[in-house]
Formats: structure tokens, sequence, C-alpha cells
């Protein structure tokens, strides 16, 4: 097996556990909150670190935006050996009492989006692994951190969002929207592999707070300081997450 042609890793680049962010930036600030870590590679929007946490080899590779890169980091990280993928990503909540810096972690992804289609039928479920979710919920509840579960959604089209399909989706319960979790869900399950996603929520669509255009020297979205916390919690989630994992198996 040689460099994947994407993410340009090789066996024995990446860990067994790795962390998907979508922003490239956000993979080395994820990487600082190992023991350990050394830049692996650095090509187009995947970027992966590699380290250890408690002993433990860990990874952290970006995917960018949307589910067609994410599929492709899925697919080559695990053919040179990934074999637990945990998304830690931003969301944007479509229940009106989700706040902006709270954090969501997925049991399943509405497959609004177009990547999982080609690979399997629509009425195939986009699921997080049970063992996954019970030790991220368990890693928050350890850490004091306050977590939302439930289902969420997953699409494609960040600028197409129609407000009276996000109402109908708010009314059946689903959290939020964002655009990778469901080919991640969906590839671990089809190849055998975990999966699992902790997600800040970086806005609210229901009640207008939408991320979207701000002025020079404005935090909104990601940039809005109550975000930022909400990513270092999650990742600390994250890794405690997989320690329990480890523990476990």
């Amino acid at each position: 097996m040689g460099i994947q042609p994407h993410i340009m890793c090789r066996p024995g680049d990446v860990a067994k556990y790795v962390l998907l962010p979508g922003d490239p930036k956000r993979a080395e600030k994820i990487a600082k909150f190992f023991d350990d870590y050394k830049l692996v590679a650095e090509y187009r929007q995947y970027v992966t670190f590699s380290g250890s946490y408690k002993g433990i080899p860990v990874s952290v590779t970006s995917t960018g935006i949307g589910c067609p890169a994410a599929a492709i980091a899925v697919e080559e990280l695990a053919k040179i050996g990934a074999e637990c993928f945990i998304r830690v990503g931003t969301t944007g909540a479509i229940q009106p009492e989700i706040e902006i810096g709270d954090i969501i972690v997925a049991t399943a992804a509405v497959r609004a989006d177009g990547t999982t289609r080609a690979y399997v039928p629509l009425e195939y479920p986009a699921v997080a692994s049970a063992e996954v979710v019970n030790s991220l919920l368990n890693a928050a509840e350890k850490l004091s951190i306050d977590v939302r579960s439930g289902v969420i959604l997953t699409g494609d089209a960040f600028y197409a969002e129609d407000m009276s399909t996000m109402r109908l989706w708010s009314s059946l319960g689903v959290l939020s929207v964002e655009m990778e979790a469901a080919v991640i869900f969906v590839l671990s399950q089809i190849k055998g592999l975990k999966a699992g996603a902790v997600l800040a929520v970086d806005g609210n669509i229901i009640k207008g707070t939408k991320k979207g255009e701000f002025k020079k020297g404005e935090k909104k979205g990601e940039l809005d300081p109550r975000v930022q916390k909400a990513i270092e919690l999650e990742t600390k989630i994250a890794l405690e997450a997989i320690r329990i994992l480890e523990e476990k198996s």
C-alpha cells in the first residue's frame, strides 16, 4: 500500500483513532491537545497530524467542507489503518432552545446529502456507532461538560437551505444541520469501522443567528468566543472518549 493520493499519507502514518475536523487550520489546534504530535502531511484541504494521548496513538485529519471531501478522507484513512473516526466540528442548531456554544453528540444523521447515495440506497440509515456515542457521552459526563444528543441533518448546499425545510426537520426533533457526518457514519458502517461526531453550535438557523456575513472586527460564527470555547471542550470530550474506547477494547 503506497501513499494515498489526496491525504498524502501511507501505512504507519496514522493511528487507529482519527479525529476529523473540517477546517485545516483546526487540525493543529486539535493536535495541541495531544501529549505530543508531529505534522505528517499537508495537501489541498487535508492536513494530518499524528501523536499520542495518554499513551494512545491518535491522529487528526482535516476533511475540508462537505461530504465528497469527507468521503475521500475516510476512504483513504481506512486504507492505511484507521479504524475509528470522530468528527469534531461545528453545526447550526435548528431547535430554538439550543444556544451558540452548546455541544451536540450526534446519534444519527438525516441523509440530505448526495454523496451517500453513491454508496447505498436512500433507505440505508446513517447511524453513529453505539460504542462511540456512549463513550462521547461518558466522556462529557466525566469532564462535567453539558451536551445534547440526538439526530442531526447532513446537507450539501450551505447557501441553498430552505427555511420551510429547516422548520420541518426541526418539528421532527432534528437538533442541527452540518455537512459531513452522514457520509462518515455510512462509510464506517459499510466498512465495519466505528464513527461518531461531537459538534459545537456556531449559530441557530431557526432563531436567525445562522453563520453568515460579518463586519471587520466582529466575532461571529466560529470566531465567537463561545464557539471557540466549545471547540476546545468538544476536543477534550473526543480525546477522553478515545481513552474510554481503548480501555474497553
